[in-house]
């Protein structure tokens, strides 16, 4: 990856990180490496009584010309997170919560104006696209 995208993925990360944290979110990590892959963020979050433990993969895009950035989510990025999930949880079997895997989409660009976030939560693979 460039040293642009490198800028830029870093960007998004944070822009998730802080609407995540506006939304009631406590982020507990920031890009876990594993054998199998890396973990964006690590986050808890508390809704109707009940305390979720929520992955999040970030993907950023500065324009639509390769499409939507979510669109960059596949089914080989979805294998490989799910099993770096598998080896945190393995790490960490303190945290007894439930967990989900979110997606956050940012379409924008740091030199311009407010980026466009969208928050896909409980992103499961139901196709076989690559």
């Amino acid at each position: 990856m460039s040293k642009r995208g490198q800028e830029i993925g870093r960007w998004g990360e944070e822009l998730a990180a802080s609407y995540l944290e506006a939304k009631g979110y406590t982020v507990l990590a920031r890009n876990l490496r594993f054998a199998e892959g890396e973990i964006d963020l690590v986050t808890v979050h508390q809704e109707a009584g009940e305390t979720s433990l929520v992955f999040v993969e970030v993907k950023t895009r500065t324009t639509r010309v390769h499409g939507y950035p979510e669109e960059a989510f596949s089914r080989s990025k979805y294998s490989h997170l799910l099993a770096a999930i598998q080896d945190y949880l393995a790490a960490n079997q303190d945290l007894q919560y439930d967990w989900r895997l979110d997606l956050i989409a940012i379409l924008g660009d740091p030199r311009e104006g407010q980026p466009q976030i969208s928050h896909f939560k409980g992103v499961v693979m139901l196709d076989d696209r690559e």
